[in-house]
């Protein structure tokens, strides 16, 4: 029989559990049958497939066949050696590739789901993929249902299916037992992983997990993300394509010129040796001057700084993110548990009957006013509070339990004497939240929300012990009073009760009318002390923070000031005077409103609407169902770690600690990331354009090859990779956040990246065609030899001028990047094996290659480096840049 066709006892029976949940023993020995509660992912494709992938590029392609016709024509000497160095090319591009993919999974772990279960008899939060048949799980609105399962307790859940029916109208869920034969989508006291819960609350048991789910069963649904290029990777890939086909075009013309030169020149040679020379010698130059590792250095040096955020408690979820960060200008934040500790405190309260009191009076001297207003609090009210380590719910609801046990009541023996019968959970829309409870044996529903809306729900009021009408007098008082506690930016609850009738045993929302106002509760969550000096670092950074909150205005406005978030003319608006606003009203004053209260989802989407009509890039925060549309509509969305599964799925960005702080850290390693990838973008182009002026420059003036194919990919191989990867993990430029936002649209090579490829390019290019000439003067395999030496030497120390565009090598600190050092000193080393006795010879080096001429070559490429050091300096003393 099926779990819907059965009574609640009898699955719980089948599935050997109750509902103080099951042992940690039977969890894992579940877990050992069972299998975990996850699909099995998409395949991956294997280091062998990745390996061969590595060599389907045309230009590796045509230097393979190259190799292969010298093999034919006995050179076996640097065909191997060729051989070699396309292999270490490729070894290189999978562990490159296998390390981003590692990244991004780990990336992807951290921001997992989660599920709160009963095992034990205790009521804790565990990872989703951990769950089991047999686990009772806790449902409320806005999660990701993690798994199949019977509910077995029922508060007014409603499901969005969708995914499974593909009907977009919400379920409602009931606990009764189905007798007949039902369709999925008619199994209305069941549930289904990977639904969402869009309102109430529910208990389920669960029945299927991972494969064994129905989503389970169509788990291709699940296998359509894949990884898509950042912003610049696309502009990179863009731009990598065009200079393709440039340097393609050039290659092409090299090879014309020396075949040329070769079928008409007056020496005797050997045509087809000499014609597949400079074939060798143009494809080489195609493969090495074009950076094929570059885009996989883009991916590790963006997933460096996803980890370096990881450890800020910014977890990224799209790389993207990691770019649009440093462009972000604007910073729409939530008040709770962003801007403050997330530690809601009940620091006053107000009784019709009393003045207002502190919060450290003896039960003893309690009233009948106060204990039904405790008593309200802490029933209705979903909270769960064991120890200050184990608190699970709502921050303001966890203030109202808090409050009570510091008064020296349980809540938990509240609850038990005072027995739940139905509920009406919150929703934005009421802002109440209803409870029907017998209570001293009266049957009371129970309601808690926003003090204006409780008053206008209001028909009496209780004085001491007596219910007396609302009358106006009283209302004002209660609205003064309410203003009162705001101004000293106290949040506020107000709280009723209604009698029913014994038998009423479900509620209605037309019931929440006619109360009896008991009183007020006034609490207050606390700035957190180091937001004080974020907020003057994302001004000193050319960025607003604007605080968008459902408090009141009042309240949002004096937090607002308290923390220096408000400027000189900036003022708060409501979300009701935001709807008044027209178009153009709302675009006049936007740059002048800091604060934002009582907003609804579409006045979020407003306003990052209105921000990015000036072309503003905008980071929101957001933790609830609600949030999820404004999370999507920004540039940045960022969730509360304490959120929902929802905002979570639309943010880009995840905060573990839900700190402001961590926003401003992030957006500092983002523009730290992008100033490293430029530096290695710079880096790579710089070495290249050196070698190529070089090249053109002895092609020009009908010069020897200052290098031989192989040498021209050996230096491919050495300067390619670990330095690139070395500068992506340089520390923050001096000021990086006193600049002003970078521009979305910037290009690969704007601001001084061009200047430096150039500068660094031309100092390069100058340093081996000197150390070639030079050479020439001994032999022509000596030109060579030396001209090489310069090349890699200089593209290999040029490693430490690429560290920073404003810092000479002294100013940066030698020895503050290890990464560097290790790939300068992993570099040299591969250089040196080139010049040892018996290895020499394959790379076209001479033994009369002695420390005389070595020391020339070596010197002007140290010369090439303090040359790009100078011109640094003067560049900045004359622009001050």
């Amino acid at each position: 029989m099926n779990y819907y066709q059965q009574e609640k006892k009898d699955v719980l029976d089948q599935l050997n559990v109750d509902k103080s949940g099951l042992s940690q023993q039977e969890v894992k020995r579940r877990q050992e049958t069972e299998g975990f509660n996850e699909i099995e992912k998409e395949k991956k494709k294997s280091v062998l497939a990745l390996f061969f992938n590595s060599f389907k590029d045309a230009m590796v392609v045509i230097l393979l066949i190259a190799a292969i016709i010298q093999v034919l024509l006995g050179d076996y000497i640097e065909t191997i050696v060729i051989m070699i160095v396309l292999i270490m090319n490729a070894i290189i591009s999978v562990v490159q590739t296998k390390k981003a993919e590692s990244s991004l999974d780990a990336l992807r772990q951290m921001s997992a789901p989660t599920a709160t279960v009963i095992r034990g008899n205790e009521k804790q939060t565990v990872p989703a993929r951990e769950l089991v048949p047999g686990d009772i799980v806790f449902l409320e609105a806005g999660d990701y249902i993690p798994a199949d399962g019977r509910i077995i307790e029922n508060g007014s859940l409603q499901v969005n299916e969708g995914m499974l029916t593909g009907e977009s109208e919400v379920v409602d869920k009931t606990e009764a037992v189905i007798e007949q034969e039902a369709a999925l989508g008619d199994r209305t006291n069941l549930v289904f992983s990977s639904s969402l819960v869009t309102n109430g609350r529910a208990t389920f048991v669960v029945t299927a997990t991972g494969t064994k789910s129905e989503i389970g069963k169509i788990a291709d649904m699940l296998n359509t993300a894949e990884q898509k290029q950042t912003p610049l990777q696309r502009k990179l890939d863009s731009f990598s394509k065009k200079l393709g086909i440039w340097i393609l075009l050039l290659s092409i013309g090299i090879f014309i010129v020396q075949a040329a030169r070769i079928w008409f020149g007056d020496q005797p040679t050997d045509l087809t040796e000499e014609l597949l020379q400079a074939l060798m010698f143009a494809v080489a130059i195609a493969v090495a001057a074009v950076p094929e590792a570059l885009q996989s250095i883009v991916t590790i040096v963006l997933s460096v700084g996803t980890n370096k955020m990881a450890r800020q408690h910014a977890i990224i979820r799209k790389l993207p993110a990691v770019e649009t960060l440093g462009s972000t200008s604007i910073i729409c934040t939530d008040k709770t548990g962003t801007l403050t500790k997330n530690k809601m405190t009940v620091v006053d309260y107000f009784l019709p009957s009393q003045k207002t009191q502190n919060n450290d009076n003896e039960s003893a001297e309690w009233s009948f006013a106060k204990e039904r207003l405790i008593d309200i609090s802490i029933l209705c009210n979903d909270s769960y509070v064991s120890t200050e380590e184990n608190e699970i719910g709502d921050p303001t609801e966890i203030a109202l339990v808090n409050f009570a046990q510091k008064q020296g009541l349980e809540s938990k023996k509240i609850r038990e004497t005072n027995q739940r019968i139905d509920e009406l959970p919150f929703d934005s829309d009421r802002k109440l939240m209803s409870t029907l409870n017998d209570v001293n044996d009266e049957r009371l529903m129970l309601t808690k929300g926003g003090p204006d809306v409780m008053f206008k729900r209001a028909k009496y009021i209780l004085v001491d012990e007596k219910e007396q009408p609302l009358s106006q007098d009283w209302y004002d008082y209660l609205i003064n009073q309410n203003e009162t506690f705001s101004s000293r930016a106290l949040r506020v609850l107000a709280f009723g009760y209604k009698k029913m009738s014994s038998s009423k045993e479900k509620l209605r929302f037309d019931d929440e009318s006619e109360l009896v106002l008991v009183g007020l509760m006034a609490m207050i969550d606390p700035p957190r002390e180091v937001v004080y000096g974020a907020i003057r670092k994302t001004k000193a950074a050319g960025m607003k923070t604007i605080m968008i909150t459902g408090d009141h205005k009042t309240t949002a406005e004096a937090i607002g000031q308290n923390i220096g978030l408000m400027a000189e003319g900036d003022f708060a608006v409501t979300g009701q005077e935001l709807d008044e606003m027209s178009d153009e009203e709302l675009n006049k004053n936007l740059e002048h409103i800091s604060v934002y209260a009582r907003v609804s989802p579409e006045n979020k989407i407003r306003i990052v609407e209105a921000w990015q009509a000036k072309n503003q890039i905008s980071a929101m925060t957001g933790d609830g169902v609600n949030d999820a549309p404004a999370l999507k509509q920004a540039d940045i969305g960022i969730a509360m770690g304490s959120g929902t599964d929802v905002s979570k799925d639309a943010s880009a960005m995840i905060l573990t600690d839900d700190n402001f702080v961590s926003i401003v850290k992030a957006v500092e390693v983002g523009r730290t990331v992008f100033d490293n990838i430029k530096k290695a973008i710079a880096y790579l182009f710089s070495g290249n354009l050196g070698a190529i002026i070089a090249i053109l420059f002895a092609v020009i003036l009908d010069l020897p090859n200052p290098f031989t194919a192989l040498q021209l990919l050996f230096v491919n191989l050495v300067n390619d990779s670990l330095p690139a990867i070395a500068l992506g993990m340089e520390n923050s430029e001096p000021g990086i956040m006193e600049r002003k936002p970078r521009s979305v649209n910037e290009g690969i090579f704007a601001g001084e990246t061009l200047r430096s490829v150039l500068t660094r390019g031309s100092i390069i290019g100058i340093a081996v065609i000197v150390s070639h000439q030079i050479g020439l003067q001994y032999s022509t395999d000596m030109g060579v030899a030396m001209a090489f030496t310069t090349l890699i030497l200089s593209r290999t120390l040029q490693t430490f001028a690429a560290r920073s565009n404003q810092q000479t090598i002294l100013g940066v600190g030698f020895t503050t990047n290890k990464y560097v050092l290790a790939a300068v000193a992993f570099c040299l080393t591969l250089y040196v094996i080139t010049i040892l006795p018996g290895l020499r010879t394959i790379f076209s080096i001479p033994n009369s290659f002695g420390i005389d001429v070595w020391s020339i070559a070596a010197g002007l490429s140290l010369a090439a480096i303090f040359m790009m050091e100078v011109v640094k300096v003067i560049y900045h003393k004359l622009f001050g840049k």
